[in-house]
Formats: C-alpha cells, sequence, structure tokens
C-alpha cells in the first residue's frame, strides 16, 4: 500500500474517475461543488457529464439497488442515459460519483459497472471515515427511511448480534470499507485504485484532494451549502422514528410515506430550521465508541494488504473520539420545529387534488380511519400522475 499524506499527483488526461463513496463520507459536498463547477471545469480538461448534483436514479440501476422506500424505481434508461454523457466527454477526464455505487452487490457487477464506464481507463476512488464519526449519521438516515428501532438498539444489532445484518444488511456492506476495496480492487487491480481518508478537523481538506487528483487550480472547488443534506438532530429523528412507527402500525403505503414524511416533512423541517447549540446531537455510547474503533484498525489493516493508493492518515479510522453522554429529557423538539415539519407535510399533501366533501363529517370520523383515507386518496392521485 501506498500512504500519501502530501498532495498527490493528477490521474492522467482522459481517466474516468468513479467515486463510489461511500454513505456518509463527504459524497455531498464533493457532488455540490463538482456540479457548481460545472462550466469551469472543461478549461481545465475535466468534464462533470452528469445533469444533475447526483445521479442517483443512474448509480441505483447500475448497482441493481431498489429505489428509497415509496420512490419510483430506477430504469436501466437512467444509466445508459449517464453512459452516454460519459463517453461524450471524449479524451477528458470525467468524473461520476455517487455513494449508491458502494452498494453494488458483488464483483460481477462491479466490474460490469466499470468495464461499461470505459474499462482501463476507470479509477476508482473510495473516501471514508471513522465508524465511530458515521453510525450516528447512517442511523438517522435509515430513520428518514422508515426504520423504527431506537438508536442504542441499533448499535447492539450493528455491533454485538452475529451476523449483524438485521435491521439493515446494507450498513456492513456500504462500511465494511477493507472488504469494499478488496471488492473493487480486484476488478482494476491496486494500482487503480486511491482511498481517501476523510478528516473532519479539515474542512477543506476533501475538496483539496479532488483538486491535486483531477490537476485543477486551488480553490476551484468550494463548498455549497445544502441544508437538505443535513442530519436530524436527537429530537427530530426520535419525533420521526415514532411517526414511522404510527404509519407501519396503521399499514399505509410507502409510496405515501415518500411524499408526505420523507420529501414533505422532512424535507422542509432540513430546510427551514437549522439545529443550535441547544439541540442535543445523537450521542453514541462509549462500548460503541470502542468497538468501532477496534474495527476501524482492522480495517486500516486489511486495506493497506490491498496494495491500494492512501491519501491521508490511516490511523483516523482507528480513533475513539471523546463523547459526551446525553442529558437525560434533554432531547426536546422546539415547537417551530415541529411547526415547519407539520407544515410540510401539509404542503405536500396540499399539492394532491382533493375529492368533493363526503356526507360524513370529519369531526365524525375517527382519527385511524381519516388517516386511512388521506393516505389512500393521495396513493390514488400520485397513480394516476
Amino acid at each position: 500500500m501506498e500512504t500519501d499524506c502530501t498532495t498527490p499527483q493528477p490521474l492522467p488526461n482522459g481517466t474516468r474517475l468513479l467515486h463510489i463513496g461511500p454513505h456518509k463520507t463527504g459524497t455531498t459536498a464533493i457532488q455540490g461543488a463538482l456540479f457548481a463547477a460545472k462550466e469551469t471545469l472543461p478549461r481545465y480538461g475535466v468534464e462533470f457529464p452528469a445533469h444533475s448534483r447526483h445521479p442517483m436514479e443512474a448509480a441505483l440501476a447500475a448497482s441493481a439497488r431498489p429505489a428509497m422506500m415509496g420512490d419510483t424505481a430506477p430504469t436501466d434508461g437512467h444509466w445508459t442515459r449517464l453512459l452516454a454523457q460519459v463517453r461524450a466527454t471524449g479524451g477528458h477526464t470525467s468524473v461520476v460519483s455517487s455513494e449508491f455505487f458502494a452498494d453494488a452487490p458483488d464483483g460481477a457487477t462491479a466490474r460490469r459497472i466499470v468495464g461499461q464506464l470505459g474499462g482501463d481507463r476507470v479509477h476508482i476512488l473510495v473516501t471514508v471515515r471513522p465508524l465511530a464519526k458515521i453510525m450516528p449519521s447512517q442511523w438517522q438516515q435509515y430513520v428518514q427511511n422508515g426504520l423504527r428501532m431506537g438508536y442504542e438498539d441499533w448499535l447492539d444489532h450493528m455491533l454485538r448480534k452475529a451476523p449483524y445484518e438485521k435491521p439493515n444488511p446494507s450498513f456492513w456492506h456500504r462500511h465494511g470499507h477493507d472488504r469494499l476495496v478488496e471488492r473493487w480492487s480486484r476488478v482494476t487491480g491496486p494500482e487503480r485504485v486511491t482511498v481517501v481518508v476523510v478528516d473532519d478537523r479539515d474542512r477543506g481538506g476533501l475538496l483539496r484532494t479532488f483538486e491535486a487528483l483531477l490537476g485543477l487550480p486551488d480553490g476551484l472547488l468550494r463548498p455549497v451549502p445544502d441544508t437538505a443534506n443535513r442530519s436530524l438532530t436527537l429530537a427530530e429523528t426520535e419525533m420521526l422514528r415514532n411517526l414511522d412507527v404510527e404509519f407501519r402500525g396503521n399499514g399505509l403505503p410507502d409510496e405515501l410515506y415518500s411524499r408526505l414524511v420523507r420529501n414533505g416533512a422532512v424535507m422542509h423541517m432540513k430546510n427551514a430550521c437549522s439545529p443550535t447549540a441547544r439541540d442535543v446531537r445523537i450521542a453514541t455510547p462509549r462500548w460503541a465508541l470502542e468497538a468501532a474503533a477496534a474495527i476501524g484498525a482492522e480495517m486500516a489493516e486489511r486495506i493497506a494488504a490491498t496494495g491500494v493508493r492512501v491519501l491521508g492518515d490511516p490511523g483516523l479510522l482507528s480513533a475513539a473520539p471523546e463523547q459526551t453522554e446525553p442529558v437525560p429529557g434533554a432531547a426536546r423538539i422546539a415547537p417551530e420545529v415541529a411547526a415547519q415539519a407539520l407544515y410540510g407535510a401539509l404542503a405536500a399533501a396540499a399539492s394532491v387534488p382533493a375529492r368533493p366533501a363526503q356526507a360524513r363529517g370529519v369531526h365524525q370520523t375517527p382519527s385511524k380511519e381519516l388517516v386511512r383515507v388521506l393516505g389512500h386518496r393521495c396513493l390514488k392521485r400520485l397513480r394516476r400522475r
């Protein structure tokens, strides 16, 4: 393994750089910065061929992965369109970035993706962070997709209950970083894989690394604010988790969850409300931090054994950060935050035309029946559209 903490040499001209994430390792920041610089990049022989910040549907289709809960399933057309855009870049270096490529189920899928993107021209980039930083962020993201399990219970399943696949089998497939690197390096060879260890203390470090690899001027890639991608606080996540329990308990359809909850209530809440110093963050217990550090040390050793190039300090993967334990009863959601979440759901519901009022008044109808009626009406409208 080549470990390099200095400025890396640029990749060869014409490289097709495939950034596969995984999740929660700075992917959104990179995608936002590249998309913002899309019109300037060709001056330096670099292209960002996607027509959006994140070609998620294309990556999902290529990786044979289902859509998010309730979302429309991606098709092969999304992937073939992105491939056409990559081919149109000609001899320029091109960058394709999506954390969902890390979800490719096996080496055969990874080999097909690499072959379709250009074979020997493809260079794989993997960004990694310490598990202790990833776990709380990934848990709240799973809750945004319908998970009903509390954080400590979830940690118990992920770290203590073999084979560590319930309730989220995707977690270790993504964040077993050593196995992820092994899967893809077997396809391309280790000489065409770079692993970047993200250092959260250096806020601009990841952007500078991408500039160096792509031969771009220093400072061309700049952070793009994205409130919609922020992590939820503990209180926000717990509110949503309890809503998930009610949603599943009433048998409402996944399409309704996608529209009213994830893309309605949660999206509006994240855009309208920023966490303050008073908000309680998701705290990982000491036993889980120590377990994550031990796993991280093993990962660093196995990544070293693959022979790939590593940029940054692999020792960060085994660091066990100090964690302030939450104050009991302190996680309380602010009224204005709850109001914004409710408004987001109502605004999403209002975008679906309503039927004429029925003979029975709302005050005469049980609340659970009202929820079911609203859900089925919205679902019918969605299907008609």
